[in-house]
């Protein structure tokens, strides 16, 4: 098998912390600010980063996020978010150009600074999405476009910094986009033989095998509204 030669910089490292921005709601980190100079990543992302719920967000299979700053382009061009707006917008951990959703594939490993990290999902976009964004279409958008980002587990630990390289260092499932797996896993579109695939695939995060598990017998139902609309008491 041909591995491409894949490899981008840091644009931008970004870190939150635990806040209550809307009333009446629980806290978040989804707004993240720019950091300087080398950060420590352990087995749980960021030393310097929080989030607010870790049953949702975080633990070792989410424990950084990266998104694909090509897409904001897009996103301005159909007027979805602000012409002003900056990456982290999207609440994520890392920025660059030039590796998105199709160019990577679901348990790719990849050298970020001096870490090594592994693809393990896209991203389940929520309600607080769109509150973040101003635009409450957003976490749906999101899951129409497939332009969701993805998070990395960490295989060893190490540090990242803007201007820092990423390399893809192993493709190990090069049938398996992040689009891919992240559209099926969304929209529930998958035929019951991939969705046994996916669910033994030991590279994917629990949750989403756990979830494919339920498909491999056509099974395409799912109630989202929590995740899209509601606000968790």
């Amino acid at each position: 098998m041909t591995q491409p030669d894949l490899s981008t910089r840091i644009t931008g490292v970004f870190h939150g912390a635990v806040r209550t921005p809307w009333e009446d709601k629980p806290p978040s980190a989804i707004h993240k600010s720019p950091v300087t100079g080398p950060q420590t990543i352990d087995f749980d992302g960021f030393t310097g980063d929080a989030q607010a719920d870790p049953t949702v967000h975080g633990g070792v299979d989410k424990a950084i996020h990266h998104y694909a700053s090509d897409h904001y382009r897009l996103w301005k061009n159909e007027a979805e978010i602000s012409h002003t707006a900056t990456p982290a917008s999207f609440g994520e951990n890392i920025a660059s150009f030039g590796m998105t959703e199709d160019t990577l594939c679901i348990g790719d490993i990849l050298r970020l600074g001096t870490a090594t990290v592994q693809i393990s999902q896209g991203r389940q976009p929520c309600w607080k999405l769109g509150l973040y964004t101003g635009n409450k279409r957003m976490p749906y958008l999101f899951q129409k476009t497939g332009r969701t980002g993805w998070y990395y587990r960490v295989l060893e630990p190490g540090t990242a910094q803007t201007e820092g390289e990423i390399r893809l260092i192993e493709r190990r499932h090069p049938d398996w986009s992040v689009r891919r797996v992240t559209q099926a896993r969304l929209t529930r579109k998958i035929l019951p033989e991939q969705a046994s695939v996916l669910a033994d695939m030991s590279d994917l995060a629990a949750g989403w095998r756990s979830a494919f598990a339920g498909m491999t017998g056509g099974n395409s139902s799912e109630n989202t509204s929590a995740r899209l609309n509601a606000v968790p008491s």
